[in-house]
């Protein structure tokens, strides 16, 4: 798609071939975490980040550097070598020193693409907490951390720009909910009948007695299902529109 490159082009480390970008924020005033940080096997864990707060502000803060420590999980691992560090702790030292000298505008490139699970909600979390602070551009191919985190939205697609906006517009206006129809009892006639509608994509029972229908729009879903339904000899318990996640608005947009 591009966003690696967007992002480093936008932290300066390339050239664009074509176009121009304006950012009103100072140079110095910016971070970028690449998707896979590189750090001098020799330095500990702390001497990284403090040498990256140095760099940042020609000053050090042992009470920043703790903090930042403890917010990314590596107390512990403060005094160790980050040669033997494995990808996931890597992946938190470069947010440690992304983060440490609080810069205006933070650009992370797959921040949580290596960690585990509660590695993942640790990241998440502390970029949550920046908001009012900074500017954070997250990059990202795991769709449910950006629809977590993000207010606005840009979706990319052979480098172009296919959206962008702030999130609930492109939920709203962009993808089309599936709708969950729970019967009685199973029934083959009304699968038959639903599948018949051109305005159904396709159905399919998830469960006995539970249909997943995809619509190709929400207008004719909202005045056909019920109809069709009734023409088929079954009983419906409840009919769900089922949440729109940014999955589906980006399936909608590149598909």
């Amino acid at each position: 798609a591009g966003k690696s490159t967007l992002l480093e082009v936008l932290a300066g480390l390339q050239a664009p071939t074509s176009g121009s970008f304006e950012i009103d924020v100072e140079r110095r005033q910016r971070s970028l975490l690449p998707d896979t940080p590189h750090f001098e096997p020799w330095l500990k864990a702390r001497e990284v980040v403090e040498l990256a707060l140095h760099l940042s502000t020609r000053a050090t803060d042992d009470k920043r550097i703790d903090e930042v420590l403890e917010q990314t999980g590596l107390s512990k691992a403060a005094e160790r070598r980050v040669g033997g560090f494995s990808r996931g702790m890597l992946q938190r030292l470069g947010l440690a020193t992304a983060v440490v000298a609080k810069p205006q505008l933070i650009m992370l490139d797959e921040p949580a693409s290596a960690l585990d699970p509660q590695g993942r909600r640790e990241v998440l979390d502390l970029v949550a907490a920046m908001k009012g602070d900074a500017t954070v551009l997250f990059s990202s191919h795991i769709l449910s951390d950006v629809q977590e985190v993000c207010d606005r939205v840009a979706v990319l697609n052979h480098g172009k720009v296919l959206f962008q906006g702030p999130l609930h517009e492109l939920l709203v206006g962009r993808a089309i909910p599936r709708i969950t129809v729970k019967l009685a009892a199973p029934n083959i006639a009304a699968i038959a009948l639903l599948n018949e509608q051109p305005w159904i994509r396709g159905v399919q029972e998830v469960q006995p007695g539970v249909l997943e229908i995809d619509p190709r729009s929400t207008q004719d879903a909202q005045a056909q299902l019920i109809p069709i339904l009734a023409l088929a000899p079954c009983k419906v318990v409840s009919i769900t529109p089922q949440e729109v996640t940014l999955e589906d608005a980006f399936l909608e947009l590149t598909t």
